[in-house]
């Protein structure tokens, strides 16, 4: 038997990552909107780097990067699924791997960021121009990185485990990979 064996935060609370991640993702997607629909009218623009990068005020009624647009049901729903597949997966699967809980709450607390847009307001405030792509806004970009690194995890992530019948050998693998995933942690091992 082992005592006193100290897990991280993460690995008794994956929750809390999650949580944190989607709060953050959707208070600075709301704020900067906020702030853009209340210092530029629809149409102006700033520059902040000349031929580059400009802050301009964009009323999307399309999908992310102004793709698609006028089929804001098709958009609230797809947004609503989308939230409902991750609210299931983390209920279902309890993932631990802060990478795994990251990525799909940065997909969700972009999806929320956009889905408030068209409920509220019918369309989407975008106001990130780079030339020579679409205009987007935080919320699109959490999803492209949340989606982005669902991909890498996808490709290059661990194996996952066989289940094994015993308790501890379960126990054991959790630990060492979330000793692995947060190798600053100090593991004691009791006798």
């Amino acid at each position: 038997m082992q005592v006193g064996r100290r897990i991280a935060v993460e690995a008794r609370r994956p929750a809390l990552v999650a949580s944190i991640t989607l709060a953050v993702v959707l208070v600075f997607d709301q704020f900067t909107k906020a702030v853009i629909r209340a210092a530029l009218h629809p149409g102006e623009s700033i520059t902040l780097v000349t031929d580059i990068f400009y802050i301009s005020h964009v009323r999307n009624t399309g999908a992310a990067f102004g793709l698609l647009p006028g089929a804001r049901p098709v958009f609230v729903a797809t947004s609503l699924v989308v939230v409902l597949a991750i609210l299931a997966y983390w209920i279902q699967w309890k993932p631990r791997t802060r990478w795994l809980l990251v990525a799909t709450a940065l997909v969700a607390g972009g999806a929320i960021g956009n889905l408030i847009d068209r409920v509220m307001a019918g369309r989407v405030t975008d106001f990130l121009e780079v030339r020579g792509f679409p205009v987007f806004n935080v919320a699109d970009s959490s999803i492209l990185v949340g989606v982005g690194l669902l991909i890498v995890w996808i490709l290059f992530g661990p194996e996952p485990h066989p289940e094994s019948e015993n308790e501890d050998e379960v126990s054991d693998s959790t630990t060492d990979a979330v000793s692995t995933l947060l190798p600053d942690e100090p593991r004691c091992d009791g006798p």
